[in-house]
């Protein structure tokens, strides 16, 4: 059950109640692809940085080690020793950037595995029996991710193709959440908007999947190339448009301007790879912009990461011990930044919950977005 606690404008303060914990929003989903985060953190090391829910990747859990294996192993929770609400990707978008390697029809994708080159099938309800047998909390229905840019008849092709791929996708998790060997009778299927940077097109669909009753909708298909502005434009125009009592999920966004701007347009659900990969690269996010660990003013550096920062690398290690890890190759180095960037992720969603619930989130969202943009000492 979705309900919102209070509102400041668009922006939402909300909770998620699932079979597998209460969720909190506005949320950062930490991403997890393949069951855990790049860069050697564990889901203990997640609980003590506030992570509320993780999200894994269908396509890449079905060609490694295989959905059956997780189903006989108790789900993915149980797999990855993780006790809170999980989130799975339906497979598309790891499926349509395989480009090269697939076809599409009605029925679904062909394709070849990015791993040994077999050849693989996944339609709607393919993708929902390989979710279903993750067991995860919340289930992602397959849609195609169209390429930017794209003509405006590929695009109206592909999401009414969406459309109904996601009409099968509803059909075949309400038959597989009745079977009585079901890993999870409860899973929720959120429905997925796209349309590109077509405003009318995004609006039409967004009016035609909200008559599906879903259990939460999200906004697919964007930071694909587009400006971060006609990113915004699209959110702003298209969320009104989606049911206002079920959670709005913007896939794949973004940075912490990015999740600001999009929370002001009544976004609640968010995901990306950022603080993970830009962590593994030397990139530690600060509440002062972003600090580059290789550079050689850190070299006798003895401050945190980030000097207000209360995460556990921050309250141990310093600057100039994590950019010997990073020059030595050593893996503690990049664990450290990327917990550290999470933590940074959560807080700040934290921040804006409390923002949203005292009324000030544009006076909080003005100042973050200043603070961000300063450049780190």
């Amino acid at each position: 059950m979705y309900k919102i606690l209070c509102k400041d404008g668009m922006a939402k303060r909300a909770e998620l109640q699932t079979v597998h914990g209460t969720v909190q929003t506005p949320v950062f989903m930490n991403v997890g692809t393949v069951g855990a985060i790049k860069g050697a953190v564990s889901t203990r090391d997640l609980e003590e940085i506030h992570t509320q829910i993780m999200l894994c990747n269908t396509y890449h859990l079905h060609v490694r080690p295989g959905d059956d294996l997780v189903r006989e192993l108790g789900g993915i929770r149980r797999f990855a020793a993780w006790d809170g609400p999980v989130l799975t990707d339906s497979g598309g978008f790891q499926v349509f950037s395989l480009s090269g390697l697939r076809k599409i029809k009605e029925e679904g994708v062909y394709f070849q595995s990015h791993i040994d080159g077999r050849k693989i099938f996944m339609g709607p309800e393919e993708s929902m029996q390989i979710q279903s047998n993750l067991a995860s909390t919340v289930a992602m229905a397959f849609d195609e991710c169209p390429p930017h840019p794209a003509t405006r008849q590929y695009m109206q092709d592909s999401v009414d193709r969406t459309t109904r791929w996601l009409e099968r996708c509803k059909r075949e998790l309400e038959r597989l959440n009745g079977r009585a060997d079901v890993g999870n009778p409860h899973q929720l299927l959120f429905g997925i908007n796209q349309g590109g940077t077509f405003q009318d097109i995004r609006i039409d669909h967004a009016k035609r999947i909200a008559q599906m009753d879903l259990d939460g909708y999200a906004l697919g298909g964007l930071a694909v190339g587009e400006s971060h502005e006609e990113m915004y434009e699209v959110i702003q125009e298209t969320v009104p448009y989606l049911p206002q009592d079920k959670p709005t999920y913007l896939m794949g966004v973004g940075t912490p301007a990015n999740i600001l701007e999009a929370v002001d347009r009544g976004v609640d659900f968010f995901d990306c790879v950022y603080p993970s990969r830009n962590g593994r690269h030397g990139h530690a996010y600060t509440d002062h912009g972003k600090r580059n660990l290789l550079n050689a003013r850190y070299e006798r550096d003895e401050r945190p990461l980030d000097e207000e920062c209360q995460c556990p690398v921050c309250r141990r290690y310093t600057r100039a011990y994590i950019r010997h890890l990073l020059k030595a190759k050593e893996m503690l180095g990049l664990r450290c930044l990327v917990t550290h960037n999470l933590y940074f992720y959560n807080k700040l969603m934290e921040e804006i919950r409390d923002a949203i619930e005292k009324g000030c989130y544009q006076e909080y969202k003005k100042k973050k977005l200043e603070q961000l943009e300063e450049e780190s000492k």
